[in-house]
């Protein structure tokens, strides 16, 4: 089992970013973190498995308090059943990071660190509303290197606004000389309702499909080329450091979701919780959980899925997921076929949503 836990505060809310998350205003924090406990209580009367990793994202997990974390470990350790625990994720930002945060992610037993830097161009952080500077994304880095034996990804972004080839190439350089367990490389999107897709509708903003695969290509043949293993779409990793949680997702496995907006996939039965912290508080303490929305995944549902998230694996898709009609011809050339699955070569992994659109 696989849990996942949303905590949707920001000090400071990025233009491009399309997940819910909020400044936290008024909310009572500790309120909140009991809140995610007792839904966590009431999700455990199902006599779930142990389990295998933890995912604490967001939002700005590190914003809570050294004595909001400790409380919120506690509840789950009280709930849950640890004693197959395989990793530990927390999303930090760099902005906030101190000796001390970093001591205590270690002794809430936290074995993984993920920080959104997203660039290393003080330009590009203002274009995405980062609140970093490229000084303090290099010292949290260098934080966590000297105080704790944490593993660390740094979350990069391409195609920003006004970004070069050379911006890019900078940026991984810069990523490289940190030395850090995982990286994830993300084209960005411009995903409705956020500042960013409004400024693309209206022309302010512009995608450049060329650069896109230019940049890709280089994050590919850079990061592969110091012993990453480009082992999802986005997602590179140096031997035996891939990340678990994510994993899980792409190859189908059960997760539960907690706190606002989290979605929830066990046993083919999806739901997602309800997408405001107040609602969220309210539902809470009226009922144990915020249930809101749910379905269950029939198996030609369970297929498509199934062909967009594992072929962006390295692993590629298995081919138990194809039907007896599947057109194959017209791309040959960017497929390898074995015995039981079909991966993505060459230029491949750059067209993945059309393949797979093509799959389907």
């Amino acid at each position: 089992m696989h849990l996942y836990l949303h905590i949707p505060f920001c000090h400071r809310l990025c233009p491009y970013c399309s997940f819910y998350k909020h400044t936290p205003g008024k909310t009572d924090l500790a309120a909140f973190v009991e809140a995610l406990v007792t839904e966590a209580n009431y999700a455990a009367r199902c006599a779930l498995p142990p389990l295998k990793t933890v995912y604490l994202g967001g939002g700005t997990p590190s914003m809570l308090s050294p004595k909001h974390l400790r409380r919120l470990f506690e509840g789950l350790h009280d709930v849950f059943d640890f004693s197959e625990i395989e990793e530990v994720t927390l999303e930090a930002n760099p902005a906030t990071f101190t000796t001390r945060t970093a001591h205590l992610y270690q002794e809430l037993q936290i074995t993984r660190v993920s920080l959104g830097i997203q660039s290393f161009i003080a330009q590009h952080l203002e274009t995405l509303g980062r609140e970093h500077t490229p000084m303090q994304a290099i010292q949290s880095v260098h934080l966590l290197r000297e105080s704790t034996a944490l593993e660390v990804n740094i979350d990069l972004m391409f195609s920003i606004p006004n970004q070069t080839l050379l911006d890019w190439e900078d940026t991984l350089t810069q990523a490289l000389a940190l030395q850090p367990e995982h990286l994830s490389a993300y084209n960005l999107t411009y995903e409705e309702d956020t500042e960013f897709f409004e400024k693309f509708a209206s022309g302010a903003f512009k995608a450049d499909s060329n650069l896109d695969a230019q940049m890709f290509s280089l994050a590919d043949e850079l990061l592969t080329t110091h012993g990453y293993e480009h082992y999802e779409t986005s997602n590179y990793a140096l031997p035996g450091n891939r990340s678990k949680h994510n994993s899980g997702y792409w190859t189908g496995k059960d997760y539960l979701g907690l706190g606002p907006s989290a979605v929830s996939t066990i046993q083919r039965e999806r739901w997602q919780n309800v997408c405001d912290t107040s609602a969220y508080l309210k539902q809470i303490a009226a009922v144990g959980h915020a249930r809101q929305q749910g379905e269950i995944i029939d198996d030609e549902a369970w297929r498509l899925e199934r062909i967009a998230l594992e072929l962006r694996t390295s692993e590629g898709l298995p081919l138990n997921y194809l039907t007896s009609g599947t057109n194959l011809s017209g791309i040959e050339h960017l497929i390898e076929m074995s015995d039981t699955h079909l991966k993505l070569i060459g230029d491949g992994p750059l067209l993945v949503d059309s393949i797979a659109a093509e799959l389907a």
